[in-house]
């Protein structure tokens, strides 16, 4: 008996992470890496999808976007990280509570 991977399987699986990166973002609001990694999970779902789309319709669209969305997210982690290190620096905390004063 052989059984294949379809489609659906691979919707599920993003669907998975892309509920596990929303569940992380709601339940952990005071520490601003676990929050970029979760926002970098839910990047990370929706490119699986896109190339699960993309390999059953037999087109390279979905993994054009895929490099893309990577190359950002890449640049967005790194501008992130850096503005962490300055925030950390300065304050001697990562903690969202206490990050209010950067209101304009």
């Amino acid at each position: 008996m052989t059984t294949s991977i379809t489609l659906g399987h691979f919707l599920s699986l993003g669907a998975i992470l892309f509920a596990m990166s929303v569940i992380g973002i709601f339940l952990n609001r005071k520490n601003l890496i676990v929050l970029l990694m979760a926002i970098e999970l839910m990047l990370l779902a929706v490119n699986m999808n896109f190339v699960a789309f993309s390999h059953y319709l037999g087109n390279m669209d979905g993994q054009v976007f895929v490099f893309f969305i990577l190359t950002v997210a890449a640049a967005e982690s790194a501008i992130g990280l850096a503005i962490l290190v300055v925030l950390f620096r300065n304050r001697s905390s990562i903690a969202v509570d206490e990050l209010d004063t950067l209101k304009g």
